[in-house]
């Protein structure tokens, strides 16, 4: 659906100004992904914790590669190795169980049609969590510009009709400043995402088309009947 533009004008005569918010907008559809895969291992010993998550990261890597996805769109976002703690009953105190090794990988899909076959290769390399899977457009700043295009045009529309309106005309721009900016950042609730196991058809992504929109902030002189 088509963004309404949104006016707040006003006019006041003493200032001889009129001031006019208005919104422009342009539909995309997301061609880009980004997700982040989660390789975590637990053992007693925190040196076997961190081998375990090591061993599952270099095949999320090799999987990745298969699944086209190079080398630097799948860097290290973080790693962590912690103490994991569990309520002792008996004892009334927390006892050390053992030890999380946590390797965070930020994965960026530049070809959406490659997103379901990243996912399913990351899963398949035995990494335990998918998440935070976000859309976005490598024609996002020039959308940007033609939404911000957009929204000026209205505004100055918008203040010729008040000003006729008013017995008078629009004179020069005073002050113009962008508001508002959205973009898209799609993530699971606007996406199908099927888990598909080894011998299962792949995993279908499919992103909903969203918009990028700009909110713009104008005034203008009033020129009035006396034409001042």
């Amino acid at each position: 659906m088509l963004c309404v533009p949104a006016f707040m004008p006003a006019l006041h005569a003493e200032e001889q100004g009129i001031s006019v918010t208005a919104s422009g907008s342009v539909k995309v559809r997301p061609d880009m992904a980004v997700f982040r895969a989660v390789v975590q291992s637990s053992d007693r010993d925190a040196r076997k914790a961190a081998a375990k998550t090591s061993e599952t990261w270099s095949a999320l890597q090799q999987a990745l590669r298969s699944a086209g996805i190079p080398v630097d769109d799948s860097p290290s976002a973080g790693y962590t190795v912690y103490p994991e703690w569990v309520w002792d009953k008996p004892s009334g105190k927390n006892v050390l169980k053992g030890y999380i090794a946590r390797h965070v990988v930020r994965v960026t899909v530049r070809d959406l049609r490659l997103t379901g076959a990243a996912v399913d290769a990351a899963v398949q390399a035995g990494v335990g969590n998918v998440e935070d899977i976000q859309f976005s457009s490598s024609r996002q700043e020039a959308l940007r510009r033609e939404a911000l295009d957009q929204a000026v045009r209205k505004a100055r529309m918008d203040a010729e009709v008040m000003a006729n309106a008013a017995g008078g005309k629009l004179g020069p721009l005073m002050d113009l400043a962008a508001d508002q900016q959205s973009f898209p950042r799609g993530g699971q609730d606007m996406m199908m995402l099927k888990a598909a196991p080894m011998a299962a058809p792949a995993t279908e992504i499919a992103p909903a088309e969203e918009e990028v929109s700009v909110t713009v902030r104008s005034r203008w002189h009033f020129i009035g009947a006396t034409g001042k």
